[in-house]
């Protein structure tokens, strides 16, 4: 956790509670591997955020794909 206002939950919990995606556009943009979810707290945020509005900025999609793009270059980096 990184902020006081944080709460502790385990991360299977957290995904079990998140809605089915219906748009097809952000369907794909959360299609990732459960690892990465695993890795980041950032991912795990923005995804409990669009499960809440249903919706993402344009700078939210961007950040939320190079954490993606940032993720997957260290794995194979540490491979």
């Amino acid at each position: 956790m990184q902020h006081y206002k944080q709460r502790a939950i385990c991360i299977d919990c957290q995904m079990k509670n998140w809605d089915e995606v219906k748009d097809p556009k952000f369907k794909k943009l959360f299609d990732i591997p459960k690892k990465l979810y695993e890795e980041s707290y950032f991912l795990r945020n923005v995804r409990d955020y669009y499960d809440r509005m249903e919706k993402l900025s344009e700078k939210q999609i961007e950040a939320f794909k190079k954490t993606i793009k940032d993720l997957e270059s260290k794995d194979s980096i540490s491979k």
